[in-house]
């Protein structure tokens, strides 16, 4: 119980001096601006101290059946909130100057390893054939290039082959048309380059590059079609990362931006490569977009399948001013910080926030670099400031004229909300 009601006097101690503040600079303004003549002093508007975002061009009521007070040119109020020095210490008031950099935007992401597609092969039958004998005959095996895979019987690249090396060693000019018609023969059929005949006329298939054999589809003794596969093989020099981006993180990657990436498998090891593309589809789910990412792996440590945490480093954008997150009261269009002005006054400044990180967001409008803006404490200025009308002038036009605005006259009954006589903010 006791607890409670300590808790409940440290905020009326706060709200107290908050108060005490705002009416010490209140005061102080009013009493500045009372030394003018009221004769000499021009009315901007009418307003609701309720309801500031309402304006009015004659005295009369609000909406609310509030009575309307003016709003003077060169009040010392006007658009800030006063508090004294030792109170922004007391209620934990932090301000910081606003510098200008380039926002750290690495970005850490999880990813998957695959196969480089681009280095895979596929050795497959393109003459009907039988599978004779098979010299790897378990899938993910090593090879090398040029080592033997499978031997196969395939009459029409026997006879072909027969027939090119009877020819080979004809000595007229007939014999070297037909060595040539021979040899255009034997790409016709498809048969690899450096394949040779075997022992019975059997053909030996080779592998055409070093990596390993993801897929056998065929066994000994079996017959093989046209367009049977018979291998698939695939490079492991490099591998595919495929890591999902969030769309807030796509700015400043593009093609070659550097990655690094770490797996559990290989701990303390990182693993360096670049991104190859990013995929033109986007998640509807999840709102990220596919990252390629080409990783060099020279040592075959990583294999498909492994999860990878990736930590993507974009290019260095443009500078602009940055100020920390907590300071942004509101979001998107409606987004404002609180700016100590020279004056010793609090005033709410429009901006335009864009990428954050680190704690850090940037400022694309609104504000130059240099500012000093509140980093804590803000919400309790930004109340006085909405108290005040400070903040719902941002952007409003001034009321020229009564005759313009047609506003109601003291004790009319307020106009229609639609109506033009009345002006509110946009």
């Amino acid at each position: 119980m006791r607890s409670i009601h300590l808790v409940a006097a440290a905020a009326l101690f706060l709200l107290g001096g908050v108060g005490l503040g705002y009416w010490m600079g209140h005061s102080r303004g009013t009493t500045q601006a009372a030394s003018v003549a009221p004769a000499q002093r021009k009315v901007l508007y009418w307003y609701d101290p309720m309801m500031p975002q309402e304006r009015y061009a004659k005295p009369g009521k609000s909406s609310m059946n509030v009575k309307l007070i003016p709003k003077y040119a060169g009040d010392a109020n006007d658009g800030g909130v006063a508090v004294a020095p030792g109170l922004r210490q007391s209620l934990g008031m932090r301000t910081v100057v606003v510098a200008r950099g380039s926002l750290e935007s690495t970005i850490h992401v999880p990813g998957s390893i695959g196969w480089d597609l681009r280095q895979e092969r596929v050795v497959s039958a393109r003459v009907d054939s039988i599978v004779e004998r098979l010299y790897v005959r378990t899938p993910f095996e090593s090879v090398h290039a040029g080592q033997p895979l499978a031997s196969v019987l395939a009459p029409a690249w026997s006879s072909a082959l027969a027939e090119a090396h009877a020819l080979g060693h004809a000595q007229s000019a007939s014999a070297r048309d037909l060595q040539s018609a021979a040899r255009t023969r034997l790409r016709v059929l498809g048969l690899p380059v450096g394949t040779g005949g075997g022992h019975g006329g059997s053909i030996t298939l080779t592998s055409p590059i070093t990596g390993v054999v993801s897929e056998i589809g065929v066994r000994e003794g079996q017959s093989a079609p046209v367009g049977t596969l018979l291998f698939r093989i695939n490079g492991s020099t490099t591998v595919w990362l495929e890591a999902a981006v969030p769309q807030a993180g796509l700015g400043g990657i593009a093609t070659g931006t550097a990655v690094e990436a770490s797996v559990d498998a290989v701990p303390g090891h990182v693993f360096r490569g670049r991104v190859e593309a990013l995929l033109p589809q986007v998640d509807v789910g999840s709102r990220t977009q596919r990252a390629r990412i080409v990783i060099d792996n020279p040592d075959g440590l990583l294999a498909p399948g492994m999860f990878a945490q990736v930590t993507l480093k974009p290019a260095a954008g443009t500078d602009h001013p940055l100020v920390p997150s907590d300071a942004l009261i509101g979001a998107g269009a409606q987004s404002h910080v609180i700016v100590l002005g020279d004056d010793g006054r609090f005033h709410p400044v429009a901006v335009v926030p864009g990428r954050s990180g680190a704690g850090m967001t940037e400022v694309l409008s609104g504000l130059k670099g240099g500012e000093r803006v509140v980093a804590s404490g803000e919400f309790l200025l930004d109340s006085e400031a909405n108290l005040s009308g400070g903040l719902d002038r941002l952007g409003s036009p001034t009321v020229t004229s009564d005759a313009e605005a047609g506003a109601p006259a003291r004790g009319d009954a307020p106009a229609p909300r639609n109506s033009p006589d009345r002006q509110r903010q946009p």
